[in-house]
């Protein structure tokens, strides 16, 4: 809105500036109160998450829902488990512990006890060097928290419901294997939140994590069926603390490369000022101040 108009007429009475002025003043305020306001622009949602449908999406067939595909790889992963349990399935947990024990008889690492949370420690480096994840920190680390009491609690009900010996005789905690869940569990986080930046972040997490997988069993801790379970439930429980996510603790930053649409920024109070030609020839200046 037009608030004031200064003016300097070259060569033109006072009055006839004076006049441009109150009539450049009254027709800017009856204008404005004549247009109706102008509403305000509704931000869109950037809170959408990894298996979040966007609001007003045509309903999709229930195979292609959010939870299917949050859950067809992990429920791959432990049924083939459960299906070489023991001495069952194609190519049995026994054979393949047999296998092992045979061509590594005096195998021993401690590298699969730190490499379950290197996925982490790549996620951490990743961010300390400014590389933003989908996720602001503080929702982040909601996930994070999430998917380990989902992990450790799936874990620990399996492992005392199950009671099935390792393949060293040390204990019945062997189904499935937690160092194995553990750093799919972390290479899956790693891979949702980098994936935009590149493949290459979760194509490491997890080389690492199926390594561990090996180690454990190589260190005749786990059989083969204790691995390929447990890989499936830290897959799981990443994907369903990020389903299960809805952002409560605020929206992503605006301008965040790979997080989706920027926030539009708010309307700013501003001046305007520029030169303006009166009638019969003067020359003036023209300043108005547009509210937000």
């Amino acid at each position: 809105m037009s608030i004031f108009t200064l003016c300097r007429p070259l060569g033109r009475p006072f009055r006839r500036g004076y006049l441009v002025l109150l009539t450049s003043s009254l027709a800017s305020v009856a204008q404005a109160q004549a247009l109706p306001p102008t509403p305000a622009a509704t931000p869109p949602d950037t809170t959408l998450h990894k298996y979040q449908t966007p609001p007003g999406a045509a309903p999709r067939p229930w195979y292609r829902g959010k939870l299917v595909r949050a859950s067809v790889v992990p429920a791959l992963l432990i049924g083939y488990g459960i299906s070489v349990y023991d001495d069952h399935g194609w190519y049995s947990s026994r054979q393949a512990q047999a296998d092992l024990q045979h061509h590594f008889p005096d195998f021993r690492s401690h590298l699969d006890d730190y490499g379950q949370w290197v996925p982490y420690l790549e996620l951490g480096a990743v961010l300390a060097f400014g590389v933003d994840g989908r996720n602001d920190r503080v929702n982040l680390a909601l996930i994070l928290v999430k998917s380990e009491v989902l992990m450790l609690g799936a874990v620990e009900i399996t492992k005392r419901a199950t009671q099935h010996l390792r393949p060293d005789g040390s204990d019945y905690r062997s189904f499935p294997s937690g160092h194995t869940a553990q750093a799919f569990l972390a290479a899956s986080i790693v891979h949702t939140e980098l994936r935009d930046k590149s493949q290459w972040y979760g194509v490491g997490a997890y080389a690492v994590a199926t390594t561990v997988g090996a180690f454990r069993m190589l260190n005749n801790k786990h059989w083969e069926s204790d691995v390929v379970a447990g890989a499936g439930f830290g897959i799981l429980s990443a994907h369903l603390a990020y389903l299960s996510h809805r952002h409560r603790w605020g929206r992503h930053p605006a301008n965040r490369p790979g997080v989706g649409l920027a926030l539009p920024q708010p309307a700013r109070a501003k001046w305007q000022v520029s030169p303006t030609l009166l009638p019969g020839g003067g020359v003036g200046v023209y300043v108005s101040w547009r509210a937000k």
